[in-house]
């Protein structure tokens, strides 16, 4: 489980939260992506990686996974597995950013693998395509061949594996049958909710609304005043970020 990223994009909101730790349906986002692989590996064979500036996301992925924490510069997608390879120790992966709220049950995904080359789940997506006119939902398959060789360094997977593999002709991308919304920007998160909601407001129970609300998420500790209105909005205790309506993925 990928969650050491900074979050650049959905600040001001990753100013008070990680972003694997924002919620959706009032869970963490790291809960929900756990709950997606869980039903496909050991329960024993679960790692979440987080930054030494996210102490709180340490704490809580530890009640569920093995917790590698990296200190300094991030290691990304690639630098994360080739920290972990000794406690990996020569297995295959199934890869899971923490911030990708995909409904698909990643059967798909697993079906079939023979672990060979790299495998991708992805939808079309012309406009944000990576490969092919497909967007990658931040879920995949990786052989045990390429987690045995990563760097422990700051390095990313695209490079290193799925262009070279893409170029060669072998990666394989399996397209989704469900709702897919990578949630890194506050537009994104806000439609995550809402997805789960069905289009309700989603308000923590420790939060206060005195006000109106529509199609908005309120989180724990946060206030909605007498006289206010919010629309498409997220409320926190120190934000309020405004978004365009969302639109369903």
């Amino acid at each position: 489980m990928l969650a050491a990223g900074a979050g650049t994009r959905l600040r001001p909101l990753t100013d008070e939260l990680p972003k694997a730790m924002c919620p959706v349906g009032n869970r963490p986002l790291v809960d929900w992506a756990l709950d997606r692989v869980a039903r496909h590996v050991d329960p024993e064979a679960v790692a979440v990686n987080a930054h030494g500036s996210q102490p709180v996301l340490a704490e809580h992925a530890a009640r569920r996974a093995h917790v590698s924490v990296e200190e300094g510069e991030r290691l990304g997608t690639a630098g994360a597995l080739g920290r972990l390879r000794p406690w990996i120790d020569g297995r295959a992966v199934l890869l899971h950013n923490a911030d990708s709220f995909v409904e698909d049950d990643l059967e798909t995904l697993v079906s079939g693998w023979d672990g060979d080359h790299p495998r991708l789940l992805v939808r079309r997506d012309a406009a944000r395509a990576d490969f092919d006119g497909l967007r990658y939902l931040g879920v995949s398959l990786l052989p045990a061949r390429y987690v045995d060789v990563l760097p422990d360094e700051p390095s990313g997977l695209y490079s290193l594996v799925w262009r070279p593999e893409h170029d060669a002709g072998t990666l394989e991308l399996v397209e989704a049958s469900g709702t897919s919304i990578d949630c890194g920007t506050p537009a994104d998160y806000l439609a995550a909710n809402l997805h789960v909601s069905g289009g309700a407001s989603v308000v923590d129970p420790a939060a206060e609304v005195l006000g109106s609300i529509e199609r908005c998420v309120v989180w724990a500790g946060a206030r909605v005043g007498p006289g206010e209105r919010l629309v498409d909005a997220v409320r926190t205790p120190l934000h309020t970020v405004r978004c365009a309506p969302p639109s369903e993925p």
